[in-house]
């Protein structure tokens, strides 16, 4: 009980010192277990506590100044220390031993597991009339869930506590339940909370979890159970005594079955029913605006499950250069510039517009949404005028330096999600952090379509992408795609509209994860751009001379690392649990 005290305490000194999200608060000075859960607004108090977290997997401090996208093909991460966590999932030195990465994908998820099972626990004690209980019982189970999924899709099967509520100082010895199991377990919890959730929070609520959060949360975990990592894998090039049934069965399905992709395209049309639209704004002369600023609003019929952030400028901060008072970090790659088409939806491979020594010219709205290139315009705040950012080699600010230690380190910078108005160190705007919104939802259905053998309906939802990115729909109505797809060029073709679309939407880790293509695209060196400033001339129209370089470290990915490990001091406390495959 006294351990159980101090945990309310911190949770309620938590929200104390921080400006609440979603209620204004007040709560009262005598807290303990009586006082939190009998007093309503101590009760909203804790429960708001959990909310604070449910952005952990994309928050950009997560791993020291850099999210999960710093250790893919689409990022280069500034600084060189090997110990860094994005640079240990970049270069697969994770160790069964690690304390760092593992207390942010296992100990902080469980953390909250627990404080919304104490929550649930004492419902009958609270004094709110029952159809606000049963709205707040639907919140924590579908908060519950959302952790759940993120241990799911990190480590495979996982423990699962249910309703139990342990003492602190109680040695838990509960197993690693079947990946099967926990995905019937989280869709079951998920299906009751949507059922009494609104499809709307309003007012002070606004920002907490609604009906088509939950339905969307259900989608992506069926996404996952779906795709290739955990839909008929059977682990075949890792240590043979690493891969016992029993570790298979926590890694994911033994068995292949299509009929998983059927589940996947049922709950996005259930969140597609509820009325979600993407952000179009034609109003704007420039093509594609809709998708930039949808953004940049704390409210908007795009937004399905996000994080409701006080006014702010995290983004602006992390991102950009050192002449806008950011810290230039997360700089996309080369190899991400270069999935982005032409106007006319083609590749850069397969379009006419495309030049390499002019290669910003004629893009995909979408690219310059999403990143600041050399001789992008940028608005100066000091100058009240758009001006351009320099990242060309020897320049006098915001120059490529493959060394990172005063620039960029890419020769590019991220643009998305970012405000023009602000620096990172003066202004702030009301944004939230977007976890799930419509258009990966109409990218699931796609995926879902196809892998059904639909391959002819999976152009539809890429047709409202590309739409509203701004992309000329040319004489076919087809915005650039390719008729008559395979299934497998098709699936190629979502796979890469998915990381166009969703590009630093901290998405990237995962999904190749899941689609079991780690070691295709995580091996080898990143692709970088160094522009050297040279005289204008025919072969170089824009005074500019654009070499492709690769970058100083080595991309390394193993088989095992597509699960992380239970870590050995959690297997010795808990010694039921089994490792996962590989390790």
């Amino acid at each position: 009980m006294k351990k159980i005290t101090i945990i309310l305490l911190i949770c309620i000194a938590a929200i104390a010192c921080k400006k609440s999200t979603f209620l204004d608060n007040k709560s009262n000075n005598a807290l303990n277990e009586e006082t939190v859960f009998t007093d309503s607004v101590n009760a909203i108090s804790f429960l708001t506590r959990v909310y604070m977290e449910i952005g952990y997997s994309y928050d950009k401090d997560r791993y020291e100044a850099g999210s999960t996208e710093q250790a893919t093909d689409d990022s280069e991460y500034v600084n060189l220390n090997p110990a860094r966590r994005p640079l240990i999932l970049y270069g697969s030195t994770y160790t069964a031993d690690n304390t760092t990465v593992f207390n942010e994908t296992w100990v902080l998820p469980y953390q909250n597991i627990r404080r919304l099972n104490l929550f649930l626990s004492k419902m009958p004690v609270m004094p709110f009339k029952e159809v606000t209980k049963k709205r707040l019982i639907a919140e924590a189970k579908m908060l519950r869930a959302w952790y759940y999924y993120n241990l799911l899709i990190t480590f495979g099967g996982v423990p699962i506590v249910g309703e139990t509520l342990f003492p602190g100082d109680e040695i838990i010895t509960v197993p690693r339940s079947t990946f099967s199991n926990c995905v019937d377990y989280v869709v079951k919890e998920l299906d009751a909370a949507a059922a009494d959730l609104p499809i709307d929070q309003m007012g002070n609520d606004y920002g907490r979890v609604t009906k088509g959060a939950a339905l969307a949360v259900k989608a992506k975990i069926l996404l996952f159970a779906a795709s290739p990592l955990f839909n008929g894998n059977t682990w075949p090039s890792v240590p043979g005594g690493t891969k016992t049934p029993e570790r298979i069965a926590v890694a994911g399905y033994p068995n292949f079955d299509v009929m998983r992709w059927q589940k996947v395209l049922d709950a996005a049309e259930a969140v597609i029913a509820l009325g979600y639209t993407l952000n179009v704004e034609n109003a704007n002369p420039n093509p594609g605006y809709g998708f930039y600023n949808m953004f940049l609003q704390r409210r908007n019929k795009e937004h399905i499950f996000f994080v409701n952030q006080p006014p702010n400028r995290d983004f602006e901060t992390f991102y950009l250069p050192q002449t806008r008072s950011g810290n230039r970090s997360g700089n996309p790659t080369q190899n991400v510039v270069d999935v982005f088409p032409m106007v006319d939806g083609k590749s850069i491979t397969e379009s006419p517009l495309y030049n390499p020594q002019d290669p910003y010219k004629n893009r995909d709205p979408r690219f310059g949404y999403s990143i600041i290139f050399n001789q992008a315009l940028w608005f100066s705040t000091s100058t009240n005028t758009k001006i351009a950012v320099n990242t060309y080699v020897g320049a006098p600010t915001d120059g490529f330096y493959q060394d990172a230690g005063t620039s960029g380190s890419s020769g590019y910078f991220c643009r998305k999600t970012l405000d023009e108005g602000l620096t990172g160190n003066s202004g702030t705007t009301n944004r939230n952090w977007i976890l799930i919104r419509y258009a990966e939802i109409l990218l699931i259905k796609a995926e879902a379509l196809n892998e059904i053998g639909r391959t002819a309906d999976a152009y539809g939802p890429i047709r409202e992408l590309r739409s509203r990115a701004g992309i000329n729909a040319g004489t076919d109505a087809n915005y650039g795609m390719k008729i008559g797809m395979t299934q497998t060029e098709m699936r190629s073709f979502v796979q890469n509209e998915r990381r166009i679309e969703l590009y630093n939407e901290d998405k990237r880790w995962d999904d190749v994860r899941r689609w079991k293509l780690a070691e295709t695209f995580f091996n080898g060196y990143n692709k970088l751009m160094s522009p050297t400033r040279v005289t204008i001339s025919p072969q170089f129209p824009t005074g500019y001379k654009y070499d492709i370089v690769n970058s100083l470290r080595l991309h390394v990915f193993k088989e095992r690392n597509y699960l992380l490990p239970m870590q050995i001091g959690e297997m010795l406390k808990n010694t039921a649990l089994i490792q996962t495959p590989g390790w």
